[in-house]
């Protein structure tokens, strides 16, 4: 990237990560999420929209039964978006998708709790070669040290399967089966911490290269979006999320209804794993210590939900919902492990990546629009 670009840094600590909650938990009370638990959520949206995602304002999705979902950008106020009703507190989320073309055009999947712990992919629409990846912690970008790059083939014009594995130890971003990137908890430290908090799941596209964005973030984005050159499409094929239920697959409570943050630290460790019946503790004796400093065995408190004050659904704690969305389920059920291979990260493509921080920024600022 242009040596220019270092400029963009001081504007990069006035826009970053996802910025927007309604409710920030290590601030004060706030609703319980509402947790996938043991179900597998396996969704094919070339069968149409499903109940389990709910459109956010501004959003109109059609759906082709080949394609899929179908994200369509046309000015720069679009900003076709979908977050999920449901919480995973760590687990692993597979989505098939197949980028929109466009310089300035930028295709999101996102993990984001309620205290600004974030998980990212995203791409660029002019960038046929890679796809980016980013994490925060409470929402935190002092330092701008933590984006990668990984290649992957043409991927605006087919279709990947991209992986987020997410356990209290480990951090995980896969492409087609193969890790191309491996964060350890151990090793992510204060501003770049190791996101631990239960999460909701955000697919999008959106407009970097508006006009009036900031520079640094327009060369990010690959430059101004030319919507004579639109309408520019995103195709979402199909997802699969796994809940661990604050554990590592193998560990972890064996159903949960709703996860409560038990006190203000914003640690996995307080929070909450609420059920129906269980009053059990659940042994994660074989974590690891995570950043939060934590050395000693732990165990996950388990609490049954009608012991628990509760407010309602915190499904909407992020962004606005469009409460007119009415959609068929066509959830089923099936699971499988990701292959591990080579783990890289971003080398020097990390300079670009302090622009990159900007992006969901704009990704939460444009769904508001």
């Amino acid at each position: 990237m242009h040596i220019k670009t270092l400029s963009a840094l001081a504007l990069a600590s006035l826009v970053s990560a996802q910025t927007y909650t309604a409710c920030d938990p290590t601030k004060k009370t706030c609703p319980n999420d509402k947790a996938v638990g043991k179900e597998i959520i396996n969704i094919d949206f070339t069968k149409g929209a499903n109940s389990f995602f709910k459109n956010m304002v501004g959003t109109t999705l059609q759906y082709d039964n080949k394609l899929g979902a179908i994200y369509t950008i046309k000015k720069e106020t679009d900003a076709p978006t979908v977050a999920s009703s449901r919480y995973i507190f760590f687990g692993q989320v597979d989505v098939t998708v197949r980028a929109a073309f466009g310089k300035g055009v930028v295709t999101s999947f996102v993990l984001q709790s309620d205290d600004l712990d974030e998980i990212d992919w995203e791409w660029i629409g002019s960038d046929q070669t890679q796809v980016q990846t980013n994490y925060f912690s409470k929402g935190c970008t002092e330092t701008y040290d933590r984006g990668g790059f990984s290649s992957v083939a043409n991927p605006q014009n087919e279709f990947h399967t991209y992986t987020i594995k997410w356990t209290p130890t480990q951090l995980d971003w896969i492409i087609d089966g193969t890790v191309v990137r491996t964060l350890k908890a151990s090793e992510a430290k204060g501003c770049a911490g190791f996101p631990q908090t239960p999460m909701q799941i955000k697919l999008g596209t959106w407009v970097a290269g508006r006009k009036d964005a900031a520079q640094g973030t327009i060369e990010w984005a690959g430059g101004i979006t030319d919507f004579n050159e639109g309408p520019f499409n995103g195709y979402y094929q199909s997802i699969k999320i796994q809940d661990f239920m604050g554990g590592d697959g193998t560990t972890g409570a064996k159903d949960a209804t709703e996860y409560q943050y038990g006190d203000k630290s914003g640690t996995w460790q307080s929070i909450k794993v609420l059920t129906g019946t269980s009053t059990e503790d659940i042994d994660t004796a074989s974590s690891s210590k995570t950043s939060t400093g934590s050395s000693t065995a732990t165990t996950l408190s388990t609490v049954p939900a009608s012991s628990a004050s509760s407010a309602s659904d915190s499904s909407d704690s992020s962004l606005p919902i469009d409460s007119t969305l009415n959609n068929k389920n066509n959830d089923g059920s099936s699971s499988s492990d990701a292959k591990s291979g080579n783990v890289v990260t971003g080398g020097a493509g990390k300079l670009a990546m302090s622009i990159a921080s900007l992006g969901a920024a704009l990704f939460a600022g444009a769904m508001l629009l």
